[in-house]
């Protein structure tokens, strides 16, 4: 067996998934050695690493900036990478073809939005939930226009200083729903060739929630396309936002697994870069279309998923991340 073969294999079980926690390069040789079958040098272990490191395809990923290593974050799912290449090349996928780094970029791109928008969520308070198994490899196409890849959770009249669960009570007493939910749909570019395709999967995707939203990362700055989707709220409900982003600012970012497990300070300094613009204010509907959740719950567990967590944190009294439950 070849040592990339064996290190493929147990390098998961060394690197932690916090980057916080990454693993000097001289502490790493020591642990692998231990799992190795033959002698390697430390010259050959240490290239190794660092080749493993650059394939976005491998298991270790190096720290930015700094020394050590650590377990690479799961990759996109196959569907729902292929449905953001698609966007972002109006429906040319032949434009990509046979050029694997074009691929990877945009794989990363839209990684490290997700994680930046999971973060901005995070700061302001709305608890976000994020579907992945409706997008999986042998996942129907048809999914594409049936689940957000997003849900924010908005508990209803809860600030950081209420008693969490004095307000729960509360709303349960007098049947008001605690919570909206928001389904997201996020994108890369807007784009006059497929803007309508975007917003219609946001609204399809999003029938059985309070609301819908379509958040792009680049900026909005054509007029007519901004127009475009102010007639569409008005007309479908659903908001649309973007998060003022080019390609060339994504690229800048930290790595994904770096924006979902940053320090205060340095989530603030990632926040500052947004410029957000709020196009279109999502309309949010009292209350939740149980019938058509229900008609999608047999398609993914995630439904259950979904609503086990905010039952939890309805028990308790205190809302929870989804991690933590």
């Amino acid at each position: 067996m070849s040592l990339r073969t064996q290190l493929n294999e147990v390098l998961p079980e060394i690197l932690p998934a916090n980057p916080k926690e990454a693993i000097k390069g001289t502490e790493l040789i020591r642990l692998v050695r231990m799992r190795l079958n033959g002698n390697y040098s430390d010259a050959s272990l240490r290239y190794h690493f660092s080749i493993m490191s650059c394939d976005p395809g491998s298991s270790i990923a190096k720290v930015d900036k700094g020394q050590g290593y650590y377990r690479r974050t799961a990759p996109v799912p196959a569907l729902s990478g292929a449905q953001e290449l698609l966007s972002l090349t109006q429906g040319r996928l032949d434009d990509l073809s046979g050029d694997q780094s074009t691929v990877d970029q945009a794989l990363m791109r839209v990684k490290k939005f997700r994680a930046i928008v999971h973060r901005w969520c995070e700061v302001n308070g709305r608890f976000p939930f994020v579907f992945r198994e409706p997008f999986q490899q042998d996942a129907p196409m048809g999914n594409l226009w049936k689940f957000p890849e997003l849900v924010m959770v908005d508990w209803e009249g809860a600030g950081e200083d209420d008693d969490e669960s004095a307000i729960l009570q509360l709303k349960k007493n007098l049947s008001l729903p605690p919570f909206r939910l928001h389904a997201a749909r996020l994108r890369i570019f807007p784009s006059h060739h497929s803007f309508r395709e975007d917003f219609f999967q946001a609204l399809s995707a999003s029938v059985w929630a309070n609301g819908g939203e379509l958040i792009y990362a680049a900026p909005i700055e054509d007029e007519a396309l901004t127009e475009a989707y102010r007639k569409l709220n008005a007309a479908f409900g659903v908001g649309v936002t973007s998060f003022g982003l080019n390609p060339y600012a994504i690229d800048d970012l930290p790595r994904p697994a770096h924006i979902l497990n940053a320090h205060p300070r340095e989530t603030e300094a990632l926040m500052e870069r947004l410029e957000i613009s709020r196009i279109a204010a999502a309309h949010s509907k009292p209350h939740i279309d149980w019938n058509a959740l229900e008609a999608i719950r047999n398609d993914s567990s995630e439904v259950d998923a979904l609503f086990s967590w905010l039952n939890e944190s309805l028990v308790t009294g205190k809302r929870k991340p989804y991690e933590t439950v």
